[in-house]
């Protein structure tokens, strides 16, 4: 035995490092070979420093994944990249006084050489770095691809507005607290000439391939999407406004309650509010103004907040209800948002509890028109009375032909009704808004568009991509509500062959346009033809497993899943979803707060890398807990890891037998619990149960040292195949040590790319069972018996034992629970 040398993890990491740079195990070639092929993919990190926990544990759970199709027989691409554009590099450079593109790359490359250390499997020979010009020519061309379709366009309008970076935002990078996501001050509103791309034209495929989806994506990302992308069904109905010429159209969700409307309200920040004021008494203009001011102070959470008191203006002007006739009065009021429909809506305060708080407060009309009865079948009060708006399903009643039918069957003929009056029509409207992508700031993607004198577009060819990013020297980059490229005057002039001046669009493009599509350029990243070839995407794509975490469930995922959808209609890739399989990984807490530099609570990825090795670090993450859930670095062993590690490594050298040897010559007793592991785990990895593989092999290194310790010995032909096996598996988890076990296992490298043999059935067979026997709930023996015992025969084994009969003696048996093949409970009491 050779227990005495050492187990050195810097040792073995020195070691296999320049071997595998050496090999280059993990590249793949775009030509397809014999073996099937799987795509696995890690969200590409942003180079904000040097990696952290977070990273540690991502990319380990990705890794396991890869490592174990290569062990499958598949041929495995799992490449890595910098998602490198970006606010928080512009920040940090103007911060330090450095040029962005300065700080982002000493980042990426210190993120390298860590990565490098921690060793996944990536294949290194497809490297990408958004901020590349070679990279963002592409999204430039995939910007020009929308531009053609329609997809792609500008306009005036109200946006999000972060007043500490001073750029705009789209709507899925304000939180819920109505705040920026990326520097954390309330979002406000501003009204500018921005680009958009038009999302919405895909909403409902969206929404109803998120089918596709189901049991392949966590259930609350699914459901995350479809309450973002929030389809709803309703109709269109056209209003007359007294003094307009053009009628104004209202969308809602209950047509059949048309009878009850009683006012209607227009967003204070909507175009048609501001037409509208501008017709009313002087009075009421300067009351609307101050109201405007006012509302663009507030963030859209706190506008729809349900206990916020209701506030608004009337604008003395009347519309007319295409169903009765009636003259409602039109309000503003800060609770319709001005990209909801078409920025107004009618009121029916008697069966909507906002409308019923507005109503209260102004002194406005209510009606009943829905007659709604209690679970004891009681008519509830009338609104107009109780000040309870009565909702959901009901009799109508003061609605002409309406009444006496129910909910869907008044929809539906309201809906026709107001379609034979050319009045209205039924109609689908969507949470989802267009995505904002321009962003005025220096460090992303230039926008691909020329604007001429007279203000014309006009978009850059594609044989003048990439449209480069001028050197940042010279630029005030400091954010002050303006693009820093506009300043760049030699960069943005454009003499056109007219000998007319013309402007570069100053804007660059939304980080999210890089990230939309990155896994599509992996497969062919060195391409300076095309975004990528067709013919090598169909053959990798989409997607088998994508990993990371679940706070990109609607920005990333959903940009990513529409720009997949535009490129397969314009014929580019065969898929029109870009990831099958999605893992989320929970997060790495320090006493149940998320860590930060900023708070301290900080544990450095490169200090527990340096103390313990990447093998230990990586075991210890993937043994904490199932990948989704949150662990907590106090509960983290990286000790206990590295001694579980030593042990497994011992095994290795203790192997005496030679590589080859015939495995069925052993002990048939060790064989059969490797091949049960062999059988056991491929499933486990599958359903993402990576803790309890480890703690298989845990279990298998245990059963192995003692086969060794009291068996057979170290020569038995069953010790070395159990011990290849630990290798093999190992490999998913702990690259170094699986490597260098496989070595003095007498093999050649890698073990990565080895495959894993399959659990011969007739092992699995049980010839035996251990069952434990209790007396009183204490467990006093474990009896091995014949795996086709019968109760009968197993009670009188435990009654036989000597040690339980010790523990019954001077007492009388009560009850006897036999539960095969685990346990035989017997109960006592005092003999009388």
């Amino acid at each position: 035995m050779n227990e005495q040398i050492e187990y050195d993890f810097q040792a073995i990491q020195d070691k296999w490092q320049p071997v595998w740079q050496e090999l280059k195990p993990f590249e793949v070639q775009n030509e397809p070979g014999d073996k099937p092929r799987k795509y696995v993919l890690d969200m590409f990190p942003y180079p904000s420093g040097d990696l952290h926990m977070g990273h540690a544990e991502a990319f380990s759970m990705g890794d396991v994944l890869a490592r174990y199709w290569r062990g499958q027989g598949c041929e495995v691409l799992h490449p890595i990249g910098w998602d490198s554009f970006g606010l928080p590099a512009e920040n940090a450079a103007i911060k330090r006084g450095v040029d962005p593109k300065e700080w982002t790359y000493a980042n990426i490359a210190q993120q390298k050489a860590s990565f490098k250390t921690y060793a996944p499997s990536f294949d290194w020979s497809r490297v990408l770095h958004t901020s590349d010009p070679e990279y963002y020519r592409w999204n430039q061309w995939i910007f020009l691809q929308m531009f053609k379709r329609g997809l792609a366009y500008r306009k005036d309008s109200w946006v999000n507005w972060d007043p500490v970076d001073q750029t705009v935002l789209a709507n899925e990078q304000v939180l819920a607290d109505g705040t920026s996501e990326r520097s954390g001050a309330v979002v406000v509103k501003k009204k500018l000439t921005q680009w958009y791309f038009k999302i919405t034209e895909y909403a409902d495929r969206l929404l109803d391939d998120l089918d596709k989806l189901e049991g392949r994506w966590p259930a609350k990302v699914l459901q995350m999407q479809r309450n973002w992308i929030g389809r709803s069904r309703g109709a269109e109905v056209d209003f007359e406004v007294e003094g307009r010429a053009e009628k104004v159209t209202v969308f809602t969700t209950r047509p059949d309650t048309l009878h009850g409307v009683t006012f209607m309200v227009v967003a204070p920040d909507s175009d048609l509010a501001a037409e509208l004021a501008a017709g009313a008494s002087a009075e009421v203009q300067q009351a609307f103004s101050a109201y405007l001011e006012q509302t663009q102070r507030q963030t859209e959470i706190e506008r729809q907040a349900a206990d916020r008191e209701k506030t608004g203006v009337f604008l003395e002007r009347w519309a007319i209800n295409p169903v009765t006739g009636e003259r409602l009065p039109i309000w503003a009021g800060d609770f319709v948002l001005a990209d909801y429909g078409h920025g107004m809506v009618m009121s029916v305060p008697g069966h909507d509890p906002r409308d019923m708080e507005f109503a209260k407060k102004f002194g406005l009309p209510i009606r009943q028109v829905l007659a709604v009865r209690d679970a004891d079948g009681e008519l509830l009060p009338d609104p107009a009375e109780s000040f309870e708006a009565l909702v959901g399903d009901g009799e109508m009643i003061n609605s002409g032909a309406l009444n006496g039918l129910r909910k869907d069957a008044a929809i539906a003929q309201q809906i026709a009704e107001l379609e034979a009056a050319g009045t209205g029509r039924a109609a689908t409207t969507y949470r989802l808004r267009d995505w904002l992508i321009s962003r005025q700031r220096y460090w992303g993607t230039p926008i691909p568009v020329l604007h001429g004198p007279d203000g014309q577009m006009q978009p850059v060819a594609e044989d003048q991509l990439p449209v480069r990013l001028p050197d940042a020297a010279g630029l005030d980059l400091k954010p002050k509500g303006s693009s820093p490229l506009g300043a760049a005057t030699a960069w943005a002039t454009v003499t056109m062959p007219d000998g007319t001046e013309w402007q570069r669009d100053p804007d660059t493009m939304d980080t999210f346009v890089d990230s939309s599509w990155y896994f599509l350029r992996f497969f062919d990243p060195h391409n300076s033809e095309k975004a990528f070839d067709s013919a090598v995407a169909n053959s990798f794509g989409p997607v088998d497993q994508y990993v990371g975490g679940v706070e990109h469930a609607i920005l990333h995922l959903l940009y990513a899943r529409f720009v997949t959808k535009v490129l397969h209609d314009l014929g580019h890739i065969d898929f029109d979803e870009p990831f099958t399989e999605l893992l989320n990984q929970g997060m790495v807490l320090l006493d149940g707060a998320k860590m930060s530099k900023s708070k301290g609570n900080l544990v450095e990825f490169a200090e527990q890398l340096q103390q313990h090795g990447a093998d230990a670090l990586r075991v210890a993450l993937v043994f904490a807990g199932p990948p989704e859930d949150d662990i907590d670095w106090k509960d983290i062993s990286v000790q206990g890891s590295a001694k579980f590690l030593a042990r497994a490594w011992r095994l290795s050298r203790d192997v005496t037998s030679a590589a080859g040897v015939d495995f069925a010559a052993g002990d048939s007793k060790l064989r059969s619990h490797t091949h049960r592991l062999l059988a056991e785990v491929p499933e486990l990895v599958e359903n993402f149960k990576f803790n309890v593989v480890v703690a298989r092999l845990m279990e298998q290194v245990n059963v192995t040292r003692k086969a060794i310790d009291s068996g057979a010995g170290a020569a038995d032909p069953a010790v070395r195949e159990s011990v290849e096996v630990i290798a093999l598996m190992l490999n998913l988890f702990a690259p170094y040590c699986a490597e260098d076990m496989w070595a003095n296992l007498g093999h050649e490298p890698t073990v990565a790319l080895a495959t894993w043999p399959q659990a011969d059935e007739s092992l699995l067979v049980e010839d035996t069972v251990t069952v434990v026997v209790q007396v009183d709930g204490k467990v006093r023996d474990r009896l091995e018996l014949a795996a086709a015992v019968s109760e009968e025969e197993a009670t009188a084994a435990a009654l036989a034992s000597e040690r339980v009969a010790q523990n019954l003696e001077g007492r009388e048996i009560v009850k006897v629970i036999v539960r095969l093949p685990k346990i035989i409970s017997i109960a006592s009491k005092p003999a009388a």
